[in-house]
């Protein structure tokens, strides 16, 4: 069975907040597979069923994320499962560019408070997780009051293909285990064909008919 955690704060007031992007991640898992948070658990929201061939439990803690520690432990004692096979974390990394992912088997904590609850209340870092970029803060921002702000206009628009690509690679874990999604999701973009861009390049128009436009 595998136990899947979107971390955030639970409450209208966060729940759009960059902080919140694990729980809207795993909200969209539950919903493409039509199952619903009816059960109340460990401090934390939780939705039963089958994805992939797999049972899952999905789980949103409703501990404030300082604490994610204490749903995350009480739902390893629950399901009885063993966090390096069975466990999968999915939260917002300020390290990452906005909309980059990165599935990792272990890892530290970073700056995430979640993760160093988890972690410490666990007594390891030997789970996988799932990061999603929401990019850094300017340097004079204060790093709470950027996780816990919205998404630029423009971030919003892009947020859905976002969400959607999370919950897909989710999807490919549970399917092919997370060695292979790790592979496929890491992986960095294709480069373009060398003779394909020089095609390109032999029908571009000269430099001095063209015009560079200003970025606002």
């Amino acid at each position: 069975m595998w136990l899947i955690v979107g971390l955030g704060n639970p409450g209208d007031t966060y729940a759009r907040t960059r902080h919140n992007i694990g729980f809207r991640i795993v909200t969209e898992l539950a919903h493409r597979h039509h199952l619903e948070f009816t059960h109340k658990r460990a401090n934390a929201q939780v939705a039963e069923g089958v994805i992939a061939g797999q049972r899952v439990a999905l789980a949103l803690p409703q501990t404030f994320m300082n604490l994610s520690g204490q749903a995350v432990v009480g739902l390893r004692q629950w399901y009885k499962i063993d966090p390096a096979t069975e466990l999968l974390v999915v939260y917002d990394d300020v390290d990452l560019p906005f909309g980059a992912l990165r599935l990792r088997e272990r890892g530290s904590a970073g700056t995430h408070n979640g993760m160093r609850s988890i972690i410490t209340l666990l007594g390891s870092q030997v789970f996988p997780r799932l990061r999603v970029g929401i990019d850094r803060p300017p340097p004079t921002w204060d790093l709470a009051g950027y996780v816990l702000g919205r998404f630029t206009p423009e971030q919003e628009a892009q947020l859905p293909e976002v969400i959607e690509r999370a919950a897909d690679a989710l999807e490919l874990a549970l399917r092919e285990g997370i060695v292979v999604a790790m592979n496929r999701i890491n992986a960095p973009p294709p480069k373009p064909d060398r003779a394909k861009k020089r095609a390109h390049d032999d029908t571009e128009p000269s430099s001095d008919n063209t015009h560079t436009a200003e970025s606002s």
